[in-house]
């Protein structure tokens, strides 16, 4: 497939393939412009996005699929198919996606902005931050490792689940220390790498203690408020659900949104829009601003190298893991692929991926309402090599 994709893509960029949704009649394709002023039109891009867009919808099971891409000045955002199975209505730039594990980047860039703030050190140990939450073993956790997915914990905290309607009632912080007061961790902190949403939750936890505020409130201040991310919330107001994309399962039936609570905010359960992930890029791309320098350049640093570390499980799914920041998966240049900093996210139906060349200036977004493990591991793969023609080394 990697192949077929680069293959593809170049054909269309010397006018051999091109496929409009009009002649399909099978996807609807909306292109929105990012912010509040329309972005320079650029062929090119809005040809090689909508064709992956449309390749990726007609190829997968969702309802539909939302993609959107920044290159320089330029943007360019479609929508295919339908918001919920059967309502009619095409996904767009404004469609309510649950983003799931991407919220973990947004994490680290609160643990950014605060570690520029000096409100805490990389190094602390989780517990200088939460007492209650000390572990067994004989190297304590430190904030770096839950970032990096090195800390040892278990993916997922075992426990009973919630009722249907609130499912993460029984994740709570309480649940959190009682394991760690009962529990070894599966190896010693920094050896390792197994993913965990654990070590993120605990993260946003101590992260609300060192910036003294409820975790959605550091989130919403420190970066969505001044990124004019407007629709990157955990509890959707009524206009917002009304622009929600309906998570489907692998039948095919419609899965009902949740509550996310207050203490998975670290790991998953945020919302937001193709918008609102492109303006976030365009942040990350204007690395030459004097604004947020500092911010930049701790956000897109490696923290964890792979070399030497073992076991490494739960990384590599959208592409092979070089080495881990801060929440971000760091994939290394190889052949025409630039360095990339890249995430992937499911939850209640939903498969989303965010990646970017922080050195290429260009990034992608994209996002599908309905599990479907082949389509989530297709688009990545594809967004990558789409970053690769659009961004070659």
């Amino acid at each position: 497939m990697k192949g077929g994709w680069t293959a593809m893509i170049k054909a269309l960029s010397r006018g051999a393939v091109h496929i409009r949704a009009n002649v399909l009649g099978l996807a609807i394709a909306t292109t929105v412009a990012q912010g509040n002023a329309p972005a320079a039109a650029d062929a090119y891009l809005d040809a090689v996005v909508e064709f992956t867009g449309q390749i990726l919808f007609l190829q997968g099971k969702a309802p539909g699929l939302v993609i959107g891409a920044v290159r320089g000045d330029e943007t360019a955002v479609f929508g295919f198919g339908e918001t919920a199975r059967g309502s009619g209505k095409a996904p767009d730039g404004e469609t309510l996606v649950r983003i799931g594990s991407v919220t973990k980047v947004l994490t680290g860039e609160v643990m950014t902005r605060l570690l520029a703030d000096d409100r805490l050190a990389l190094t602390d140990t989780l517990e200088s931050w939460l007492p209650e939450m000390a572990n067994q073993g004989n190297r304590p956790i430190r904030l770096i490792d839950l970032a990096t997915h090195s800390s040892g914990l278990p993916r997922e905290l075992p426990r009973e689940p919630g009722p249907a309607d609130n499912p993460l009632a029984t994740m709570t912080l309480d649940a959190f220390a009682a394991w760690l007061a009962d529990n070894d961790l599966d190896f010693p902190p920094a050896t390792g790498i197994t993913y965990s949403n654990f070590a993120f939750d605990l993260l946003s936890a101590a992260l609300s203690e060192a910036g003294d505020a409820p975790y959605p409130e550091l989130l919403s201040r420190l970066v969505t408020g001044p990124r004019g991310m407007k629709d990157t919330v955990f509890t959707p107001d009524d206009e917002q659900r009304d622009r929600l994309a309906t998570g489907h399962n692998f039948d095919g039936s419609a899965i009902e949104p949740v509550p996310t609570g207050d203490v998975i905010v670290g790991s998953g359960g945020l919302y937001s829009t193709a918008n609102d992930m492109i303006r976030w890029l365009d942040w990350h791309l204007d690395r030459f601003s004097a604004d947020d320098a500092e911010e930049r350049l701790l956000n897109h640093a490696v923290y964890l190298q792979r070399d030497g570390l073992a076991p490494v499980y739960g990384m590599d799914e959208s592409g092979v893991m070089s080495a881990v920041g801060l929440g971000w998966v760091i994939m290394e240049p190889e052949g025409n692929r630039p360095l990339i900093l890249q995430k992937a996210g499911g939850f209640r139906g939903q498969f989303s991926y965010i990646a970017f060349a922080p050195h290429r200036d260009v990034g992608v977004f994209i996002s599908i309402n309905q599990y479907d493990f082949a389509a989530a591991m297709n688009m990545a793969g594809a967004l990558n090599e789409l970053i690769s023609q659009l961004a070659p080394r």
